[in-house]
């Protein structure tokens, strides 16, 4: 049985330095949580916008998703309503294609601490491959790392409180663009499922 409570927790988490020699602007720990949250958002690893400003989802991106669940910055930034927990809790840097992936340190050493503290959940997003991988059941989606295939088969996930999603970023844009089924079918229910959660 956990003894960890929240505030302590996630002090803790503000405070990690577990893999600061590996990042290339230093630690700073990105993440929100209460124990009232009934969303909880599960993305990558903060940007470059986001580690500068501390305050998740703080770009481009960001403005995408809001739009997607619709949800204006004041709702959105609500804690009581809302936890934001990244993959990776701080900017990882950049490779070829784009930013690194999330370090795994942060998923392995503070997910399941902070999960536990989070009773009110009703439903979390899995924001991009990494969130999914991580946490779409075997069973469900044996695919897991198809990001096309988990959002096609979104519904599969609700029963488990899961809803697939892909990464707003605006490199992103050509597969929205591809796909218009996500903004004619997934997007509306995304709207009701999370209306739903937060009432």
């Amino acid at each position: 049985m956990t003894t960890d409570r929240l505030p302590a927790l996630l002090e803790e988490i503000r405070s990690c330095r577990l893999c600061e020699a590996s990042l290339p602007l230093g630690a700073n720990p990105v993440v929100r949580a209460t124990e009232s949250a009934r969303l909880l958002i599960i993305g990558q690893a903060p940007g470059t916008r986001v580690h500068a400003s501390s305050i998740p989802w703080n770009d481009p991106s960001g403005d995408r998703l809001r739009d997607w669940l619709q949800l204006d910055r004041e709702t959105f930034y609500d804690e009581s309503r809302i936890a934001i927990v990244p993959m990776g809790f701080c900017y990882p840097g950049r490779g070829k294609g784009g930013d690194l992936p999330p370090r795994p340190e942060c998923a392995a050493t503070w997910h399941r601490r902070l999960l536990a503290l989070l009773p009110n959940l009703q439903l979390t997003l899995l924001v991009g491959q990494y969130a999914q991988r991580h946490y779409l059941p075997h069973a469900l989606f044996r695919n897991r790392g198809n990001i096309t295939e988990n959002v096609r088969h979104f519904r599969d996930g609700l029963p488990a409180g899961y809803f697939p999603l892909p990464h707003p970023s605006p490199r992103n844009t050509l597969w929205l663009r591809q796909r218009p089924w996500f903004e004619e079918e997934v997007v509306p229910e995304l709207r009701r499922q999370v209306k739903k959660a937060l009432r």
